[in-house]
């Protein structure tokens, strides 16, 4: 992904673009895909060692809270960055680690608990964790 691409997309939900913001989205924007934060800080040291961990999380952070990117959290010590902000569900290989996309239409969550007052739904996140099948 380019530079051109990346810092309308950045000025657009409101991060300022700087050196570190252009690389890590640049990286992590290039396609649809589920990355660790120490993923990210592998790939973009690759290009810019100087980029640091505290950098790659804090930029993390900040691009899940302006809706960039989506925080997917499949336990407490394993949290993964999603390109794909559209609306969808995911599958969670605890075998492999491995993250995936469940299409919105492919699962179907009917009722939900009434909400408490003061209170509006912004969203279901489901995550179906799955195995390897036993021989």
């Amino acid at each position: 992904m380019e530079k051109s691409d990346v810092i309308p997309r950045l000025k657009a939900h409101g991060v300022t673009p700087t050196r570190q913001r252009i690389e890590i989205a640049r990286y992590l924007l290039a396609r649809p895909q589920h990355l660790s934060a120490e993923q990210v800080l592998s790939q973009v040291n690759v290009d810019y060692p100087a980029v640091s961990k505290a950098t790659v999380y804090n930029t993390l952070n900040l691009f899940a809270e302006k809706g960039l990117v989506r925080e997917v959290i499949v336990d407490p010590a394993r949290v993964f960055y999603d390109s794909n902000i559209e609306p969808h569900h995911h599958w969670f290989n605890v075998d492999t680690g491995e993250l995936s996309d469940i299409p919105l239409g492919a699962l179907r969550v009917d009722g939900a608990p009434e909400l408490p007052d003061g209170v509006e739904a912004i969203g279901v996140d489901v995550i179906v964790r799955v195995r390897q099948k036993s021989a």
